[in-house]
C-alpha cells in the first residue's frame, strides 16, 4: 500500500496562535454601530424577500438604509479625526 501524503507544509502550520491585539479590539468597538446598522438592514431586507412590497415595507428599508448610510458618515467623521492627530 503506498501512502499519499502532503508535499508541502500546511499553510497554517507554521503560524503563531496569536490572539487580536487590543488595537484590532478597540478598531472593532468602534465600528460596532456600522456594523450594528448594517445588520438591521440585512434583517429588513431578508423580511421583505417573501412579501409583497407595501408602505411599511418601504419605510422601514428607507430606516435601515438612513440608519447605515449615517453609521458610515459618523465612523469615516471618527477616523479623519484620528488620522489627523
Amino acid at each position: 500500500m503506498k501512502l499519499i501524503v502532503a508535499v508541502q507544509e500546511p499553510v497554517t502550520g507554521g503560524l503563531p496562535d496569536t490572539e487580536p491585539s487590543w488595537r484590532d479590539l478597540h478598531a472593532i468597538e468602534l465600528e460596532r454601530p456600522l456594523i450594528n446598522a448594517e445588520m438591521d438592514l440585512l434583517d429588513v431586507q431578508i423580511s421583505l424577500l417573501d412579501r409583497p412590497a407595501s408602505e411599511l415595507g418601504r419605510r422601514r428599508l428607507r430606516r435601515a438604509a438612513n440608519k447605515v448610510l449615517a453609521a458610515r458618515r459618523t465612523a469615516t467623521n471618527r477616523l479623519g479625526t484620528r488620522e489627523t492627530a
